[in-house]
C-alpha cells in the first residue's frame, strides 16, 4: 500500500514539475517576444528621427554648406541603411508614397509594384498599410507631417508563433499524462479484480469439493436418483462458476465447438431454476455449427444475457433465443418483452458500471463485451430496442470448417 502511495505521489511530482518547466519556458518566450517588439519599436522611432533629420538638413543644406550638415545627413543616411530587417512605408500627408524599405515577402509583391508604380496610396497598398497598421502604432513625423507604417519583421512573425507551439505541446503532454493516469489506474483496478476473482474461486473450491463428497454419502443412502442428477447439475455449474474465476487475468483456450449445442444447454440449464411465470422459447438449427468457442466464458455470456432479459421484465413474460448462420457467421439473438432501452443508451449498457437496477454492480454486459469481442473476434450489439416493448441483443461469431 505504502509502495503504490509513493509510486502515484512520484508520478504527480512530474507532472506537475513538467507542467511548471513548461509555463515558466512560455512565459519567458512570451517576455522575450515583448521585450524584442519593444526593440523593434525603438529602431523604428530611430528611423523616424533619422528621417526628419534628413529633412531638415536637406532644408538647411540650400543655405548652408557646412560640413555639419552633410555630416548629419551621412548619419541619418547610416540609421536608415542599418536596418534591413523591418518592412516598413511612409506616407505623405498628401496620401503620396514618400519612401518604403524592406517589403520583400511574396505575399506583398504586388504592393511593392504598386509602390514604385503609383504616386498616391491606393487599394493594395491600403491593405497593406492596414496590416502594418494593426500589427504595430504608426509614428507620425510632425514636423513633415508624414505617418510610418512598419510591420513585424520576418524574425518576429516566425517568433510570435512560438508559444502557441507550446501550448500545443502542453496540450499533448496533458493528453498524454492523462492517459498515462488513466491506463495506470485501470491496470491497478483490473489487478485487484483479477485477485478478487481468483481468491474467490480459491474460496468456492472447498465447499464445493465437500458438496460432491455429501453426494456420493446421499447416492449410497438411495436418495431419490432424480434429486441426485439435479444437485449434480448445481454441482457440475458451480465448478464452471469457480473455472471461469481462475480463468479471470488470463487468456482463455479456445477450441472447435458445437455452439449450438452449447447454447441450447446454457439456455436449458437457466430455464429450469428460473420463474415459470416466463415463457421461454428457442429456434436453433437441427445441423452442427462449428466455431472457435471457450465453452465456460461463452455460458457466462449467454447466462448475462438471459439473466438481464428476466431482470428486465421483472419475472414476468416472453423469453425467445434464436440461433441463425449464413455462409460465415452463426448469430445469437435474445428477445425479451421487458421495459427497453433508448437507443442512446445502446453503447452504454456495455459499460463498466452501467446499470438500471438498484441492486447490482453493472458488470455483465461489459463482461458479455469483452468475452465475444476481445476473446472469441466476435461482435455483440444491441439489434433493436423500443421502450415499453422490449431488447433483442444479438452475438456474431465465425463459423469455422
Amino acid at each position: 500500500m505504502a509502495l503504490t502511495i509513493n509510486r502515484n505521489m512520484t508520478r504527480w511530482i512530474i507532472i506537475v514539475a513538467s507542467f511548471i518547466i513548461i509555463s515558466l519556458i512560455l512565459w519567458n518566450t512570451y517576455v522575450f517576444f515583448q521585450n524584442f517588439k519593444d526593440e523593434e519599436r525603438s529602431k523604428m522611432e530611430l528611423t523616424s528621427s533619422a528621417q526628419r533629420n534628413i529633412f531638415k538638413a536637406l532644408e538647411e543644406s540650400s543655405n548652408n554648406n557646412s560640413d555639419d550638415v552633410f555630416a548629419d545627413l551621412d548619419l541619418a543616411f547610416k540609421i536608415l541603411n542599418n536596418n534591413s530587417t523591418t518592412p516598413m512605408i511612409l506616407i505623405n500627408a498628401d496620401s503620396t508614397v514618400e519612401n518604403y524599405r524592406n517589403i520583400i515577402n511574396k505575399t506583398e509583391v504586388d504592393s511593392i509594384h504598386d509602390i514604385k508604380e503609383a504616386k498616391y496610396v491606393n487599394e493594395n497598398l491600403k491593405k497593406l498599410i492596414a496590416k502594418y497598421g494593426k500589427e504595430n502604432i504608426p509614428i507620425k513625423i510632425e514636423n513633415n507631417k508624414q505617418t510610418l507604417y512598419y510591420g513585424n519583421s520576418n524574425l518576429l512573425n516566425k517568433l510570435k508563433y512560438y508559444p502557441l507551439a507550446l501550448l500545443l505541446i502542453i496540450m499533448l503532454f496533458a493528453a498524454v499524462a492523462y492517459f498515462f493516469y488513466k491506463s495506470t489506474k485501470t491496470a491497478d483496478q483490473n489487478k485487484l479484480w483479477t485477485g478478487m476473482a481468483k481468491e474467490t474461486a480459491h474460496q468456492i473450491g472447498t465447499p464445493l469439493s465437500s458438496l460432491v463428497g455429501w453426494t456420493e454419502i446421499l447416492r449410497s443412502e438411495n436418495v431419490n436418483p432424480e434429486y441426485l442428477v439435479e444437485i449434480e447439475k448445481d454441482i457440475t455449474r458451480l465448478q464452471t462458476i469457480t473455472d471461469r474465476f481462475s480463468k479471470i487475468g488470463s487468456l482463455p483456450t479456445l477450441k472447435r465447438c458445437d455452439i449450438v449445442q452449447e447454447t441450447i444447454e446454457s439456455y436449458e440449464y437457466l430455464k429450469a431454476r428460473s420463474s415459470k411465470l416466463i415463457d421461454f422459447e428457442i429456434i436453433a438449427p437441427q445441423e452442427k455449427l462449428f466455431v472457435n468457442l471457450n465453452e465456460q466464458l461463452f455460458s457466462w455470456t449467454i447466462e448475462n444475457l438471459v439473466k438481464n432479459a428476466i431482470d428486465a421484465m421483472k419475472g414476468r413474460g416472453t423469453l425467445k433465443l434464436v440461433i441463425t448462420n449464413d455462409d460465415k457467421h452463426v448469430k445469437i439473438t435474445v428477445e425479451d418483452t421487458g421495459k427497453g432501452i433508448s437507443k442512446q443508451s445502446y453503447n452504454s449498457v456495455f459499460q463498466p458500471g452501467y446499470t438500471t437496477k438498484k441492486r447490482g454492480w453493472g458488470l455483465g454486459l461489459s463482461l458479455a463485451k469483452r468475452i465475444i469481442e476481445d476473446y472469441h473476434n466476435g461482435k455483440i450489439k444491441v439489434l433493436h430496442s423500443e421502450i415499453g416493448k422490449g431488447t433483442t441483443m444479438q452475438i456474431s461469431l465465425k463459423l469455422i470448417a
